[in-house]
């Protein structure tokens, strides 16, 4: 969703990068080009202006003109700023102190409400919680099969007592499930609403008349985000005729502007809570306005990108492939454990979404767009075509064997013969790091190289002996001194801010990650 306005911000501070010091007319022509970027991407005039003045203060006060690499700091700047009009902190469910935890869900016709309702119920059963689906939209052809539908694909419980289709009572069906929520155990309660094509009184009033009804300890406005500007004007208008506590986001994965996500907050005064970015039950989450920013402005989002491991990958799981590949040369990993590992990444979601979480990936997003998901599927059914003994020992594959792979899969052989080679080439790429001989990569802990590395680093070193001569001797020093700046003012690996000239410093809840 936010492709153009991250490479209108990319191209921006690209052109900053290897100046020494920002003038007043490099911080205006910074300032000018955000704006543009930001009223491209739909962003409500009055959050630009709020946004591009909080901007100029900063960028033209001490913390950049005292900076090492003040480019990077500008960045950073942009970047804290963006985190503020997103809301700052992320706001969690508040539950009730006596269950069941009442959430209603309002909003537009056509907004995601009941897939939605879907989606929090299942997010909220794997935190622990039993919820309730309950059916009050009435009035919507379909609706309540639907949400009987998506309930039993979320593995849910559902309360639908009338049919729908304009038969029955939506209040009543809101009050009675309380009771039938206690009777049965659930300690969330979360109450679909109809919608309409627009606003008007009748919605209001039915949506007032719930919430009188139910006393929900959360009201959930889902919003659309590919509709722009209207999604802030529709916001508004619902906050002031039942009001709710916050914004639920739906179709993030669209290919519209977000200037939605980024003026709700400023403009409502009210926190975006959660956010779904795809159609499987699995997309969705709660929203964190740090990583949000982060994203946009092109820094990955590792954070969620651990959470989303942790929760596919178990620790055993993981001890015991790192054993079997730090055994020599990894010849106790198999195709069966390859074939394993990429059933358990593909549970994480689509590959383009996990390559998008990584730092600078928007510079190869169009490669990353026309990654060919097919090709995991590919790869799984060569795999199963083979014997077990085939996978435990990949070099008794034959001609006669490929071909026989090849017609099972239905894949041409050489693609049997591609795979096998490399698998080989992982399955050793793999066990030199578990074993921390990578070579290439100096300076990394565990991975440094082995004595071969060494050795060429060693005879590579003799050449750059400090000269005899006093004044050549000076020249080199002079020399190094000057390349240790310039890798100073270049920031680190992943392009991210330094503080005030000091490392970047890890958010703490990343650092328990780190062991």
């Amino acid at each position: 969703m936010f492709d153009t306005l991250s490479d209108r911000l990319s191209a921006t501070f690209k052109n900053l990068r290897g100046k020494g010091r920002l003038s007043e007319a490099d911080i205006d022509a910074t300032a000018r080009e955000i704006r543009i970027a930001l009223l491209e991407a739909d962003v409500a005039l009055p959050v630009v202006r709020a946004f591009i003045k909080n901007v100029k203060e900063r960028a033209l006060g001490v913390e950049v003109s005292r900076a090492l690499n003040p480019a990077q700091q500008v960045l950073k700047i942009v970047n804290e700023e963006l985190v503020t009009i997103l809301g700052g902190e992320t706001r969690r469910l508040r539950f009730a102190k006596q269950p069941p935890t009442v959430i209603m869900l309002a909003g537009l016709q056509g907004a995601g409400k009941t897939t939605l309702a879907g989606k929090l119920g299942k997010w909220l059963k794997e935190q622990g919680h039993s919820p309730l689906l309950v059916a009050a939209d009435l009035q919507r052809p379909n609706a309540v099969n639907q949400l009987s539908v998506v309930a039993e694909r979320a593995g849910v419980a559902v309360y639908a007592p009338e049919p729908g289709n304009g038969v029955g009572d939506p209040v009543k069906v809101a009050k009675d499930s309380i009771d039938f929520a206690k009777s049965k155990v659930h300690d969330i309660v979360i109450v679909d609403t109809a919608g309409r094509l627009g606003i008007d009184a009748e919605m209001m009033q039915q949506a007032a008349d719930i919430r009188d009804a139910v006393g929900p300890d959360e009201i959930l406005f889902v919003v659309d985000a590919m509709i722009g500007q209207d999604a802030v004007n529709t916001a508004e208008a619902f906050r002031d005729g039942v009001g709710f506590d916050g914004v639920v986001l739906s179709k993030l994965d669209g290919d519209a502007r977000g200037g939605a996500a980024l003026s709700i907050r400023q403009i409502t005064g009210k926190p975006i809570m959660f956010a779904s970015n795809g159609e499987k039950l699995d997309d969705f989450d709660a929203f964190h306005p740090d990583r949000m920013a982060s994203r946009i402005l092109d820094m990955g989002d590792l954070l969620t990108l651990i959470e989303q491991a942790e929760k596919t990958f178990s620790q055993e799981e993981a001890q015991k492939m790192a054993s079997k590949l730090a055994s020599k040369k990894g010849q106790d990993f198999t195709l069966d454990d390859f074939l394993s590992q990429m059933e358990q990444v593909r549970k994480m979601g689509s590959i383009s979404k996990l390559l998008g979480m990584l730092p600078g990936m928007g510079q190869i997003k169009d490669q990353i767009a026309n990654l060919d998901e097919r090709d995991v599927d590919r790869t799984a059914a060569i795999i199963k075509s083979m014997t077990p003994a085939e996978r435990q020992d990949p070099t008794i594959i034959n001609g006669s064997r490929r071909a026989r792979i090849a017609r099972g899969s239905g894949v041409e052989v050489s693609a049997v013969k591609s795979l096998v080679e490399r698998f080989f080439e992982a399955r050793k790429m793999m066990s030199r790091m578990a074993q921390g001989g990578m070579p290439g990569m100096p300076g990394i802990p565990g991975m440094g190289g082995g004595p071969g590395r060494q050795k060429k680093q060693q005879k590579k070193a003799k050449g750059k002996q400090r000269s005899g001569n006093p004044m050549k001797r000076k020249q080199q020093e002079l020399e190094a001194a000057q390349r240790r700046e310039a890798a100073a003012q270049a920031g680190d690996v992943f392009g991210l801010p330094h503080q005030g000239g000091q490392d970047f410093e890890l958010p703490d809840e990343f650092k328990k990650f780190m062991g």
